[in-house]
């Protein structure tokens, strides 16, 4: 039986891989509108691995693969655990305008596409949930 320590991180798992989900595809049309279209699913994948437009999007990958990693741990979840993927996600998703790195792609991203918005928002509402520690 899951804990609901183990829920709450796989809820917000869920929501951070449809937010990974929504600016991929997001992207992949900033992409195309400035380079043609992509050609394959394969050449797709390619770009989103070694392209530097989609480079930006990595530490959420890398995010999600924590979570998933402290999910397929032998040991129990701590709430120490998922604290400090919430505390990592928090500090990830700042959108700034003037920033670097993660922030000014994220930023110009929920600037243009509201469907981000809406998975960020679902982000937003699982981190400042106060029913259980995340």
């Amino acid at each position: 039986m899951k804990s609901t320590i183990q829920r709450r991180l796989e809820q917000l798992r869920g929501a951070l891989l449809n937010l990974h989900k929504t600016l991929v595809d997001s992207e992949r049309v900033s992409y195309e509108k400035a380079t043609g279209a992509i050609q394959s699913p394969n050449h797709f994948l390619q770009l989103l691995i070694v392209d530097p437009w989609f480079a930006w999007l990595r530490p959420l990958s890398q995010l999600i693969v924590a979570m998933d990693e402290a999910l397929d741990k032998k040991e129990p979840l701590t709430i120490g655990d998922v604290d400090a993927l919430a505390k990592q996600t928090r500090l990830l998703l700042v959108a700034s305008e003037t920033g670097d790195g993660f922030s000014k792609p994220y930023f110009d991203a929920l600037q243009r596409d509201a469907d981000v918005v809406l998975a960020q928002a679902e982000v937003t509402k699982l981190l400042g949930s106060r029913r259980a520690p995340v």
